[in-house]
């Protein structure tokens, strides 16, 4: 387990890595000449631009230079082995269908992973201002939002059931038809469902907006900060049969216990694969 004093250092660079993409990231933001390649498969629309790998490289530049021992894991570039027992999740742009149909509800995803849990997360959104840093420490978790230079501490809210609960999902076509068919059961029991709020979806729920978010086909670098965060702001992340999903697959993301077991009632029985 890395001590306080070391984890408040890491949490310090992780923000100048936020720093870093958000350089390359904000000037490019509803930029008219804004182009996007599409690296999907099966006729799925999945954008990449010069921006989320620049950004991406800024992240790793800095990183190369101040923390050479550590592991990295991003969506746009090569991973890269490391020696401490560290490694550092980066997704430069989490959302970029929203990014560039203009919609701020894209971010930047970093966490740090120390071989158990992930220990810091962080969801940046540099168009509003907003960064959501959640620091998981030995005693206990801790999620704030910085904003405008003031930071104000988070948590998920608790004392709601499936019946009063509001649920995220980004797009209802990512799921395969089994999972579609959990999540409809899902939707039907909860009071509120809404779409395409990508990474943001998991901030609002560390915030104590949305009670649930659930999702598939996940990677890593997708969910270890949006996790991260939640469990710092004392919420609950799994796989849809409760296991660590911190390599991505299908997640379930809940505001508290009770109410990830209400979910995992219903998701565990979808068929595996």
């Amino acid at each position: 387990m890395t001590d306080d004093p070391t984890l408040d250092e890491l949490a310090r660079l992780a923000r100048r890595l936020a720093d870093a993409a958000a350089a390359v990231t904000l000037p490019r933001f509803r930029a008219a000449d804004l182009a996007a390649e599409d690296k999907g498969a099966a006729g799925l629309f999945d954008p990449v631009t010069a921006a989320d790998r620049e950004a991406e490289a800024a992240i790793r530049e800095i990183l190369a230079r101040e923390r050479p021992e550590d592991a990295i894991l991003g969506e746009e570039h090569v991973a890269q082995a490391g020696r401490s027992g560290l490694t550092w999740v980066v997704d430069p742009i989490d959302g970029t269908r929203a990014f560039i149909s203009g919609l701020p509800v894209w971010g930047t995803l970093i966490a740090l992973d120390d071989g158990a849990r992930g220990i810091i997360g962080i969801v940046d959104q540099p168009f509003t201002g907003e960064r959501f840093v959640g620091l998981n420490r030995a005693d206990g978790g801790r999620a704030v939002l910085e904003h405008r230079g003031i930071a104000r501490p988070i948590a998920t809210r608790a004392g709601r059931d499936l019946a009063e609960a509001t649920l995220f999902t980004t797009a209802p076509e990512l799921f395969t038809a089994p999972e579609r068919a959990g999540f409809e059961a899902m939707r039907g029991a909860a009071r509120l469902t809404r779409y395409g709020t990508d990474c943001y979806a998991y901030a609002l729920l560390a915030m104590g907006h949305v009670d649930l978010v659930i999702e598939a086909g996940l990677k890593a670098y997708d969910i270890a900060a949006p996790k991260a965060l939640i469990e710092a702001a004392g919420g609950i992340v799994t796989g849809w049969r409760g296991e660590d999903c911190r390599c991505g697959g299908r997640v379930v993301a809940a505001a508290h216990p009770a109410l990830h077991a209400q979910a995992l009632a219903i998701l565990g029985q979808v068929e595996p694969g």
